[in-house]
């Protein structure tokens, strides 16, 4: 690799429909609407220690060390952006597009043919989508790799070449949803329970996910001096829970029957019933335990 040149993950976020925004609303107040979905798309870098480049009109650009990075900030987005959408009349979405690839950096700015090819990657997308590169995928961690499906050969503007464009499922798609036969009854989704002290919450058919972290935004607040602002979140895909860590200590997870694993900047699924430990071990003394089982 040439002088000057690393291998980052670049990621492209596009707001759309904000030109039927400013038409309906008007220029203060759908710039206003605008900004806010930019803060909450640069705070999802941020989580994932990913830097923002520039923003370019009501687009974000951002480079992540790693292609798990750069995935989990775009996921962390497309979440934020739906629980937003259900509190809103405001009809805006993201489209995403990442690559990992070497570029050149020069006075905080990126360059280079992973640029350009993310860009682009972003430009398919539609609005609520995530889309990466075949190479991409190919650099994640297996565990994140089973996220995603491989949609197509397409040719990009400037590639000699058509190169494999790959989803990333971040939530549950109709497509794959199978209906059961006539007269079978359907099974129930299940419900995960989670505590927190005396709190109870449960992950009942409508509710997606759990944040836990020390920022008071968070669903479940963690006061643990080793908890991150924002720890990581318990998320539904499907009949499925997810354990996601999003910190700097690592998260600890026992499911019932197997040892304690530590993990970091990773997910793991949920089984029967559990411990989660936020910095440290569920085991030590002080430490703020969440517990988890099936209903």
């Amino acid at each position: 690799m040439e002088p000057g040149r690393r291998v980052l993950a670049v990621l492209f976020a596009d707001v759309s429909g904000s030109t039927a925004l400013y038409e309906t609303l008007g220029d203060r107040a759908a710039l206003a609407a605008v900004e806010s979905v930019l803060g909450l798309l640069k705070r999802a870098v941020t989580v994932q220690q990913g830097r923002v480049v520039k923003t370019i009109g009501d687009e974000v650009m951002a480079v992540f060390e790693s292609a798990d990075a750069a995935l989990q900030a775009a996921v962390d987005m497309q979440h934020q952006m739906a629980h937003r959408a259900a509190e809103s009349e405001l009809r805006l979405g993201i489209r995403i597009g990442f690559h990992a690839g070497p570029v050149l950096e020069e006075q905080g700015d990126v360059f280079g043919d992973a640029v350009n090819t993310a860009a682009r990657l972003a430009a398919l997308a539609n609005a609520g989508q995530i889309i990466t590169s075949g190479a991409t995928v190919l650099a994640l961690s297996p565990l994140l790799r089973e996220s995603t499906r491989d949609l197509d050969a397409l040719p990009l503007r400037g590639k000699h070449e058509a190169i494999r464009v790959h989803e990333v499922l971040w939530q549950e798609s109709g497509e794959t949803t199978m209906m059961a036969p006539k007269g079978v009854a359907a099974a129930a989704s299940p419900v995960l329970r989670v505590e927190h002290g005396a709190r109870v919450i449960r992950l009942a058919p409508g509710v997606d996910r759990i944040m836990f972290g020390r920022d008071q935004s968070n669903d479940v607040v963690i006061a643990d001096r080793m908890a991150s602002r924002v720890h990581g979140r318990i998320e539904r895909r499907g009949d499925r829970f997810y354990y996601v860590d999003m910190s700097s200590n690592g998260t600890y997870v026992t499911n019932e029957g197997d040892v304690e694993l530590l993990i970091r900047r990773d997910q793991l699924m949920l089984r029967g019933r559990g411990r989660i430990g936020f910095g440290h071990s569920t085991g030590d003394a002080d430490a703020e335990v969440v517990t988890f089982r099936f209903e």
